[in-house]
């Protein structure tokens, strides 16, 4: 059986929790579809902090100042995303002095890393860099030493960030997005026509996953 192609872009922030649950969840549902598709993913950039400052700022601070969110609403909202995360295999290791960082150095990253067809490695370094590790993904070497992890030139990466080689089209690729009514992370966008927003459950992917097959069928 001949799989069919399935181009699926996912908008995402490397800082965004449930940019990394949905993503799991996603690939769940492509699991049970395994016989059927050949997915080629792709990442697509979106800041959620874009005027971030370089030093970045307590997560809980940030949060509070942002949405209004209490302490005990920041408690319970990262013992859900703990449970969540666990629940897909992915680790939340959250702290009272976690920072939030600017995300535009590591977008410049994943828009160098496509060429060598590295994205989904590199996006999901980073965001156990950022969950799991609580690293600065705002930081040359941290950054750097991800590109190395998932099989790049570490050097190479480091003078794309220090000249912003990248800066431009990544700069053009959110105004596209933004332009096209996008305000919220995650998104996943299905062959071009269809999508998904937010960290939807699985069994909303396996729907959206079949849709397509039996209008595939229908053609």
């Amino acid at each position: 059986m001949n799989k069919l192609p399935l181009r699926i872009e996912i908008i995402s922030d490397v800082v965004c929790p449930w940019c990394v649950i949905g993503y799991m969840r996603l690939q769940r549902a492509l699991a049970k579809h395994a016989g059927q598709w050949e997915p080629e993913i792709h990442w697509l950039p979106f800041e959620l902090n874009p005027q971030m400052p370089a030093e970045g700022e307590n997560l809980r601070e940030h949060l509070t100042k942002k949405y209004g969110t209490t302490p005990q609403q920041s408690i319970e909202a990262r013992q859900r995303l703990t449970d969540l995360g666990a629940d897909v295999g992915f680790t939340f290791s959250y702290s009272d002095d976690m920072r939030m960082y600017n995300t535009f150095n590591a977008h410049q990253l994943l828009q160098w890393s496509k060429a060598y067809d590295r994205e989904t490695e590199l996006s999901l370094h980073l965001f156990n860099d950022f969950f799991r590790d609580r690293k600065n993904v705002d930081d040359i070497e941290v950054l750097a030493d991800a590109a190395a992890a998932v099989g790049l030139n570490a050097q190479e990466a480091r003078d794309i960030l220090h000249n912003q080689t990248y800066a431009g089209a990544v700069r053009e690729l959110e105004k596209l997005i933004t332009s096209q009514g996008v305000s919220g992370v995650p998104l996943f966008i299905f062959n071009r026509e269809y999508a998904i927003s937010g960290a939807q459950e699985v069994s909303t992917f396996e729907q959206q996953l079949q849709q397509i097959l039996d209008e595939s069928d229908a053609g």
